[in-house]
């Protein structure tokens, strides 16, 4: 007799089948389960509580989707407002991604030591300060002050966020869940270009800071989510608060049965349940001279948060206004209104995104990703290059912006932090994802700061054939480097890995054999 969990595996029907009505003969009953007359309310209540916690846990990600999506509009009346140059926009827009590695660097600290929830709080309020410095900067030095802060912030929410969700989702949901702050970046990104828009038409003196200061109202609702989002029960076994962890199963699993299961799963994943094993330099250690496994999942993990920058996906978003006017678009409100398009179509494609990734997988939402990008970036390359500023070059340039970033959200977007927080094993899961968004942020922050400078040492359009290139070779390390992993729980995974190495040393072995064997016919 199939369990529930195995059904929905093999089903493949993502977050919506996790619910869904099950046999009462393949539940084990006992004095705490609920009764039958009772059973489809109790399901109903843990989906919402499941899911307000993913998406409570995500508001951070609005914050950095806000300011990626403002700050293109916003720097234009910055511009014109402080008379900074070329050289100080290049700086501004991009010293956020670089400053926020260290936020998510001290991030996997910090998550380890006092908590994911209460990092994604300490995130909300560094971000804040930061974005009410920005709204009232009487200058550029001031103006780069609330920028540095608001970036560290941007780092802590940036890297917890998806290892918080991760860790508190049902299996067969995970895929989908640990989507949301993708979803909710985009929503941020849409939301920055509909400011600009909106706020275009008054003085360039007001209308940047209005622009600024409105990503602070997210901050208001992060306070609020607090008092409701639970600690993950993985970090509460590492901290040795079992019944803790046990009492947060039991609102995030729908089959109490399983919650014993699931929690001695977690125990054993850990080693050992005394926080006081977990030493940081222990984690460090096993990061910085990782066995063969934790190799290839840094080189897997890491890996894909790089690949998912270095194709121009950040200096697409923030520099769209530059792309075009470029493409031949003269007036403000036209090319503030193009980006808005923009936005539209990365936020809609993210959903399609969360409905497919715990369908079809992760690995063919890569494939489609991937290709799809480096086909977009080709074609805006050579529009920008060879269609002048006529209005065929202008529409070819806006479609292949927005089908550029509708495969970068159906794919690499949601799944570089999906794989990210699964990959890596408990002990090492915060660290480790802190590394990758490291990675991630430096990545985008070196583009953004030089994409104006290498624009204009061999144009726009041979920027954005670099970038395709770079995408294309996304592809093979798509194909080279990444597992799938739908529908396995975040121990399997790990064992996936191990395994995937011993079979490779395994078959090293063999060939060896085989070699020596035929050496010693051959002399024979």
């Amino acid at each position: 007799m199939a369990t529930v969990g195995e059904e929905e595996n093999e089903n493949g029907n993502g977050f919506s089948s996790i619910f869904r009505r099950v046999d009462y003969s393949d539940v084990m009953v006992d004095a705490n389960l609920p009764r039958p007359q009772h059973f489809d309310r109790y399901q109903n209540d843990t989906k919402k509580y499941v899911l307000a916690c993913a998406i409570f846990a995500s508001l951070n990600s609005i914050l950095l989707g806000y300011d990626v999506g403002v700050m293109s509009g916003a720097i234009l009346f910055i511009q014109e407002d402080l008379n900074i140059s070329e050289v100080q926009e290049e700086v501004l827009v991009g010293i956020l991604s670089i400053v926020s590695l260290l936020g998510s660097l001290a991030g996997g600290k910090t998550s380890d030591a006092i908590g994911r929830k209460w990092t994604m709080a300490l995130a909300a309020i560094l971000f804040q300060t930061g974005a009410l410095i920005m709204t009232l900067a009487p200058s550029f030095l001031v103006l780069m002050i609330g920028r540095l802060l608001a970036g560290v912030g941007i780092g802590f929410g940036v890297m917890i966020a998806p290892v918080y969700i991760a860790e508190i989702s049902p299996t067969v949901a995970r895929g989908s869940l640990t989507s949301f702050p993708e979803i909710f970046i985009n929503l941020g990104i849409l939301l920055g270009y509909i400011s600009n828009y909106g706020f275009s038409g008054l003085n360039s003196h007001i209308n940047w800071r209005l622009m600024l200061g409105v990503g602070i109202v997210p901050s208001v609702f992060i306070g609020c989510a607090l008092f409701i989002i639970p600690e993950s029960p993985r970090w509460l076994v590492m901290q040795n608060r079992v019944e803790e962890a046990r009492l947060v199963l039991l609102k995030t699993i729908e089959q109490q049965s399983e919650v014993e299961d699931r929690l001695a799963e977690i125990q054993m994943a850990a080693g050992r349940t005394n926080a006081e094993n977990y030493e940081e330099k222990t984690v460090w250690h096993e990061l910085l001279n990782p066995n063969p496994g934790v190799r290839q999942m840094l080189i897997t993990g890491c890996g894909i948060q790089c690949v998912q920058q270095v194709t121009g996906i950040d200096a697409t978003v923030y520099y769209s206004p530059t792309i075009f006017k470029d493409a031949g678009l003269q007036d403000k409100t036209d090319i503030l209104a193009a980006t808005v398009a923009v936005g539209f179509t990365k936020t809609l494609f993210i959903l399609v995104a969360i409905s497919l990734i715990d369908k079809v997988g992760r690995k063919p939402l890569l494939y489609v990703s991937t290709i799809g990008m480096t086909s977009c970036l080709l074609v805006l390359s050579l529009t920008l290059s060879m269609l002048g500023d006529g209005a065929l070059g202008i529409g070819l340039a806006i479609l292949a912006v927005c089908g550029n970033v509708a495969f970068f959200s159906v794919g690499i977007g949601p799944i570089c932090w999906v794989m990210t927080s699964e990959i890596f094993p408990l002990k090492l899961r915060a660290q480790a994802s802190a590394l990758g968004a490291v990675g991630n942020r430096l990545s985008s922050g070196l583009i953004a700061m030089s994409f104006l400078s290498v624009s204009r040492a061999i144009t726009v359009g041979g920027t954005f054939f670099l970038f395709s290139v770079l995408s294309a070779l996304s592809v093979a390390f798509v194909y080279k480097c990444v597992p799938e992993t739908k529908g396995k729980s975040l121990e399997e995974i790990e064992m996936l890995f191990q395994n995937d190495v011993a079979r490779q040393v395994g078959e090293v072995e063999l060939q060896d054999t085989t070699r020596l064997m035929q050496e010693d016919d051959a002399e024979l």
